[in-house]
């Protein structure tokens, strides 16, 4: 073919809105049916257990060309400046990299300004061209590029080890971003990749192509049992074994003004086209839906982006959107979405991995505009790698299930040593790996949040919305549901003896705490109590220290977006990781592990303190820890054992508690909105953070109302009362049969998802449960 030829080829596919489409011109040029006119993927023609093994989502598969694209953008400012990217003179991480190459401060893309993110963001576009239902997505960067013959063993390559020794990068697993293919077009998952080395490196390079355009097309071949495949293979079209090539200045492949989707020319770089995208669920504009979600998967995203819809059919004043991460959104809108003195900020150490903790709690009904069902954010220079769900906050051990679905957590991970991040992530970079090191995160999540006051104060006051204007007088019910339960040895099993309902808001007036204005550089960082050398804090030798500090710090000082503060500790001179801090209106909660090989009766001098730009030296103060006597209980060593529990009292054992008579409130139609209830909604049982439970049970469920209308025979009230403690009780039961399996470690049930389980069973019985109270009722046998 001549160049022409090559190159209207190129522009043809480019331009191709559907998977029909590409097949007809590869049909006309003579290519689709010609096995010798592809080439395997990776050179290997088992590739798709590795392709087929990778992200389990198109949006996080997504994701991953994005990063690849930051990657690209990162590589030409490098080898631009004549900086090999290896070398010693390349930036040491990703931040550097933001801050030589773009001014970019400490990470993050807050530290300069919208003007100057919108100007960067055109270096990589997202542009939605296409169908609004099958839409085709194009990555496009102004990034290193590629020459024809190098395409194959980087933006083609499986396996290899391209990017392992340079530390400034993302996309370290080599996977070439083939977590997409699967979710291109139905039949073929294919895509379309272009791609032209920068000039201004190509002029040092010695390539006989350097200065020419590549292309290709991705496609799957369905497994082939005549020549013994027995899966599918990812092949790309390179006829005689070559990438396509020609010689051109430009290519009209940028996005016009709407709804032109390639208006302006472009000159080097990679562009990457998912043909018939299969982003189910984000089939909004681009702006919306496929925006949040995006903002949500890559939180601090090192060069922001610009999304353009160019689908015909949307209405609005623009048509593209800057894409700068959750962090940057959460940043900008937290006055009218965030609970006042939020962010807060925390230090967290599991395993020796240190972790900085941003803590969110949005007013009602906010936190949906950010997030889903993700609760804790885990990201590694700024991607996200693995989430914890909301459920996550309902756990007994953390005890905010009134704040489930205001909470939302972000850990950055990317201090993690290499083995850790391997340990903790899965390669696909989507979700975490069970094992020691989550474990011990999750524990000091739990503690962390448990015990984090702003949050405690929050759940008390959504407790106290929600309930007590509900709450009725409790002592007739009490007496009601005790006279039930004193008639079934059964149930009455389920309750500690002797315990009687009391009214859980039993409030004395107070007056409301002053809003805290922290500040941006403290003055000053000290002790709440005293703990000399004389009169040290005394610490078991198998627990963790527990100190806290007065400070003027503002909430988020410790990973704040610009000029964050630092935190020391240090025991008998030596630095000390494992600690986690928390920083709430001008308490510092430190937590602490003692150094291993303490004897008792010692005496520990330690120091901490903080620092951050505006001073020459830090802040703090030193205190005394004398080591104590071990004790028995929680913070015994691991692999100690005990003997099982007996029936007989003694304190080697804890009985596990039974549940007490429950919080019942009643919950009628003008609350279903704010309750998150509809007319099928039964019960919603939720923790209230100190030992018990609250029962929210829908009087105004529509199966109660019909059995109401029909059954005239039976007082209203004696219907209402029968559904009401029949709910409560099916609940009651679930919860006991959870704790007994959770006592037993079987695993069963993944705590935090019972109150959805109650929710789900309650929904599914109600319809039977009072035709079942009066029929059973009259059963005799013959």
């Amino acid at each position: 073919m001549t160049n022409s030829a090559l190159k209207q080829l190129c522009i043809s596919l480019a331009q191709a809105e559907s998977e029909k489409k590409v097949v007809s011109i590869l049909e006309k040029a003579g290519y689709w049916d010609d096995p010798s006119s592809w080439r395997d993927y990776g050179n290997n023609p088992n590739n798709f257990s590795t392709i087929g093994n990778q992200q389990s989502s198109a949006d996080t598969a997504l994701v991953e060309k994005i990063v690849n694209s930051v990657d690209a953008v990162l590589m030409r400012e490098c080898l631009g400046r004549g900086i090999k990217a290896d070398g010693k003179d390349a930036p040491g991480s990703i931040e550097i990299a933001q801050r030589d190459f773009f001014g970019i401060y400490d990470g993050k893309l807050s530290s300069i300004g919208s003007s100057q993110r919108a100007d960067l963001a055109q270096k990589i576009l997202v542009v939605a061209t296409g169908k609004k239902g099958d839409p085709c997505y194009s990555i496009i960067d102004h990034g290193e590029g590629q020459s024809p013959s190098r395409m194959p063993e980087t933006l083609l390559s499986l396996n290899k080890s391209n990017k392992l020794k340079i530390p400034f990068v993302q996309g370290k697993f080599n996977m070439g971003g083939t977590g997409a293919l699967q979710f291109c077009s139905k039949n073929h998952n294919m895509q379309l990749i272009i791609s032209r080395r920068d000039p201004r490196i190509a002029r040092n390079e010695k390539d006989d192509d350097r200065e020419l355009w590549g292309f290709t097309v991705v496609r799957r071949e369905d497994p082939d049992t005549k020549s013994g495949m027995r899966s599918s293979t990812f092949r790309y079209l390179a006829p005689s074994g070559k990438i396509m090539s020609f010689s051109a200045a430009s290519l009209s492949l940028l996005p016009g003004e709407y709804p032109d989707p390639y208006g302006q020319t472009w000159e080097y770089g990679t562009l990457i086209k998912l043909y018939e995208y299969q982003l189910k669920g984000f089939r909004t504009t681009i702006k919306l839906d496929p925006y949040y979600r995006l903002s949500l998967l890559l939180p601090g995203i090192a060069l922001p982006v610009t999304l353009f819809e160019r689908r015909e059919g949307y209405s609005a004043h623009t048509q593209h959107a800057v894409l700068s991460g959750l962090s940057v959104r959460l940043d900008e809108d937290k006055r009218d979405n965030l609970e006042p003195g939020f962010p807060s900020s925390a230090e967290i150490t599991a395993l020796g991995q240190k972790m900085d903790v941003r803590i969110y709690a949005f007013r009602k009904g906010q936190r949906e505009n950010y997030s889903k069902n993700e609760g804790v954010i885990f990201s590694v220079n700024g991607q996200a790698h693995g989430f914890l769900p909301s459920q996550f906050f309902d756990r007994k051990s953390v005890g905010m299930s009134y704040l489930s679905d205001s909470i939302l957590i972000m850990i950055d991970c990317s201090n993690f040593e290499g083995r850790a991040r391997e340990d903790l992530f899965m390669n696909s970079r989507d979700r975490l790996r069970e094992g020691s090191l989550k474990a011990d995160i999750e524990r000091q999540l739990e503690d962390l949040i448990k015990n984090h006051q702003g949050l405690r104060d929050l759940r008390e006051r959504r407790r106290r919305e929600e309930v007590e204007n509900r709450l009725q007088d409790q002592k007739p019910l009490a007496e009601m549901l005790e006279n039930i339960i004193k008639k079934s040895p059964s149930l009455a099993s389920l309750f500690v003896t002797g315990t009687r309902l009391k009214n859980p808001f039993n409030f004395t007036d107070v007056a409301a705490q002053d809003d805290f204005e922290g500040k941006r550089y403290p003055t000053y960082f000290k002790l709440t109590k005293r703990h000399t050398e004389k009169n040290p804090k005394q610490c078991p030798q198998n627990r963790k220290f527990r100190v806290q500090f007065e400070t003027d710090a503002e909430n988020d000082y410790f990973n704040r977006d610009k000029d964050p503060g630092d935190f020391s500790l240090t025991i008998n001179g030596s630095i000390v990781e494992d600690y986690s801090l928390n920083l709430w209106n001008g308490t510092a909660t430190l937590t602490a592990q003692l150094p291993k090989g303490s004897s008792v009766g010692s005496v520990l001098e330690v120091e901490a303190g903080i620092s951050d730009i505006s001073k020459v030296d830090p802040l703090g103060e030193a205190f005394f820890i004398r080591v104590a006597p071990p004790v028995k209980g929680g913070g015994g060593e691991p692999g100690e054992r005990k003997d099982p529990a007996s029936n007989q009292t003694g304190k080697d054992h804890k009985s596990p508690s039974r549940l007490a008579l429950p919080n019942i409130v009643e919950i009628r139609h003008d609350d279903w909105e704010r309750q998150g209830f509809d007319e099928r909604t039964a019960l919603q049982v939720k923790d209230d953070g100190q030992g018990g439970y609250d029962f929210f049970v829908n009087m105004d469920n529509v199966h109660l109302k019909s059995e109401i209308k029909v059954n005239t025979k039976i007082d209203s009230k004696i219907l209402e009362a029968r559904f009401k403690f029949g709910l409560v009780l099916i609940g009651i039961a679930i919860l006991e049969h959870f704790e007994h399996q959770s006592d037993a470690d079987s695993g069963e049930v993944e705590e935090g998802t019972i109150y959805k389980q109650i929710g789900t069973f309650t929904r599914a019985t109600a319809p039977i449960l009072l035709p079942m109270i009066s029929s059973l009722g009259d059963l005799e046998l013959d």
